[in-house]
């Protein structure tokens, strides 16, 4: 089933298995930068993989790290600017994409001040919560620190699972 985004154009899809009924993935700037370096090695190729993986999910992406990456790689030589904004135009095309606002901005403010995250991942885990997200994966954020029903997960930590079989 499909419903209206938090954000952005697309509707946000809807997890139709029974397996899979209450997951809804998003995936920190990090994770998207990794997935097109190749010079990562392991992390590349893992990650690669793991957006392949998610795109026939229930997973969002949040317009704060769309943005993030195609700074970062630009920044950093990683690709040519004409290429990265290919590249976030297919993700936003592949993704629904959720925009954080007014209402996400004190929940992160106060996740930042009682919590210890940094302002910009704060409001990037409330932009994702208000989407409903249920499984985060980052590699700098607090590993397994669960944030009302949004789980941190690090992908590259050992026994990762992304449980998708």
């Amino acid at each position: 089933m499909d419903t209206p985004s938090a954000g952005l154009g697309s509707p946000v899809r809807r997890c139709t298995s029974a397996a899979y009924e209450g997951q809804r993935f998003s995936i920190d700037t990090n994770i998207l930068v990794y997935s097109i370096d190749k010079d990562a090695g392991s992390k590349h190729e893992q990650t690669r993989d793991l957006v392949d993986a998610l795109a026939d999910r229930d997973c969002v992406l949040t317009l704060q790290a769309v943005a993030e990456f195609f700074h970062a790689v630009t920044r950093k030589d990683k690709m040519p600017e004409d290429e990265a904004a290919a590249m976030v135009h297919d993700w936003m095309e592949l993704f629904p994409v959720t925009t954080a606002d007014a209402r996400t901005l004190n929940p992160a403010i106060q996740l930042k001040n009682e919590h210890g995250f940094a302002f910009w991942d704060a409001m990037l885990v409330e932009a994702a919560r208000a989407a409903g997200v249920t499984r985060l994966l980052t590699e700098d954020m607090q590993d397994g620190r669960t944030i009302g029903v949004l789980r941190l997960e690090n992908p590259f930590k050992e026994g990762f699972e992304l449980g998708l079989d």
